[in-house]
Parts: structure tokens; sequence; C-alpha cells
């Protein structure tokens, strides 16, 4: 299986039962065969980069990036982890410097609609109210990720989602915020089984980052500086299925 592997990305065939032309044709055929299994797989995890690209450039792309780093799975929905430092070291993208941070938020979404269903412990919250903050640690959903970026990434992804009138001021809008450029941080959680991207202000993302790194709760408060709400960030962690459960710190557990 190696042998093969190594095969159709191109390596001599060495290892292989057969050779000759027979096993050229076999090969050549497995190899066009994974090449457009990588391309549907790709484009299934990219669309933003995916209509950034065109149809043809895409695919090219997604040839090109299997034989940098084929699969090392058998499941390709879960390949392509460093498809975006592979765009953004491509000497043939510098027009899109933006790319590789639409390709981060891109693949966040596909992650998060693969991850492990899960439900709000609602009974933790009363920890909020009776613990040490210190020791305790919010924990988000399954999959849930924060893309930060100096470009409008959550536009981007937004403006080629629409149709029509609504697509035209959009793309208008997203022109000036390119040029600027405008910023934007990206909470990707989920709503049911589907991915949703939530655009966040520098104190929610900071603040999202310090969760994420299991920061306890103190110490999180502490270093998100003023400026942050943290009874509404709650509400809207609630609302949006943000919150998985309010945890105990390892530190207390073990006390």
């Amino acid at each position: 299986q190696q042998a093969l592997i190594a095969a159709i990305g191109g390596a001599p065939p060495i290892g292989l039962r057969e050779t000759g032309a027979r096993a050229a044709r076999g090969l050549e055929a497995y190899r066009a065969h994974a090449e457009a299994s990588a391309e549907r797989a790709l484009r299934a995890a990219l669309p933003t980069v995916q209509a950034l690209l065109g149809d043809e450039l895409f695919a090219r792309l997604a040839r090109e990036f299997w034989h940098a780093q084929p699969p090392l799975r058998g499941d390709l929905g879960e390949w392509g982890d460093g498809v975006a430092a592979w765009l953004q070291a491509h000497p043939g993208l510098t027009p899109w410097p933006y790319l590789a941070d639409c390709a981060r938020l891109d693949l966040a979404c596909h992650r998060i609609e693969r991850a492990a269903d899960a439900a709000l412990d609602a009974a933790s919250l009363s920890r909020l109210e009776s613990a040490d903050p210190a020791q305790l640690r919010l924990v988000l959903m399954p999959g849930a990720a924060l893309v930060r970026s100096r470009w409008p990434i959550v536009a981007i992804r937004q403006a080629h989602q629409l149709t029509g009138d609504d697509a035209e001021r959009a793309f208008d809008a997203l022109r000036g915020a390119i040029a600027l450029p405008q910023g934007e941080d990206a909470l990707v959680a989920r709503d049911g089984w589907r991915a949703v991207v939530h655009a966040l202000s520098p104190s929610e993302a900071a603040w999202t980052e310090l969760v994420l790194g299991d920061t306890d709760l103190a110490t999180a408060l502490e270093r998100v500086g003023p400026g942050f709400d943290f009874a509404h960030w709650l509400q809207r962690a609630i609302r949006h299925q943000w919150l998985s459960a309010v945890a105990r710190t390892s530190s207390s557990r073990e006390a």
C-alpha cells in the first residue's frame, strides 16, 4: 500500500508486484481518480476560496496541493490541515493576500460540521454563582474555533454567499474594507449541524482566545481588559450555542 501511494504521488514504482506499461496505465488511472477526489474534497471544504479563485484555477491548485501534501488517511474530509499555510506561501497567489485567512475560516467551518454533537450542561451554570472564579473555566462546544485576521474575512465569506443586488452592495463595501485593510475576527460555532460564523469585537476575540486556551475565569476576566461585558457575552454564548459547560479547573478537582 505504501508503495502504491508513493507511486500515485509520482515516486518511482518500487516494490509494486506489477511493472511495465500495464502498471503505468493503472497508476495513471489511480492518479487521475485521486486528483479528482482531492479536488472535490477541497471544493467542499473551501467554498470561499473556490469562489475567489474560480473553477479552473482552484482545480489546478487542488491537484498541486494534493501532490505537495497528499492525504495520510482514507477519509478525505479530514485532509487539508496544511492548505492555508500552503496557499500563503504560494508564489502565484500574491494578488489574493487574504486567501490564506479565508481558507482558515472555511476549514474551521468544515471541521465543526464534522465535530461531535454536544449540548449545554445547563446545571453547570450554577457554578458561576457559588464557586471561586479562579477555580472555574469555560468550555466551548466541540470544534468551536477562533480565526483572527487583518482582512475582512467574515465579510468576504458572506459576500460570496449572496446573490443579486445584495451581493453587489456587499462587494462594493468589501472593496473598501480590503483596501484599508479592515481586519475581522470570527468565532466559528454551529447551529444544529450547520456551521455559523459570528463576527467578534476585538475584546470578544481576546476573550475567546483566553477561553479556548483553558484560562481560568478569574485570570481571563483580569487579562481581557476594560470594555468587555461578561454578562452580555454569556447571554450571547448561550443563545448562539457557543458554550458547552462551566467546568472546574484541574487544580480545583485535585483539591
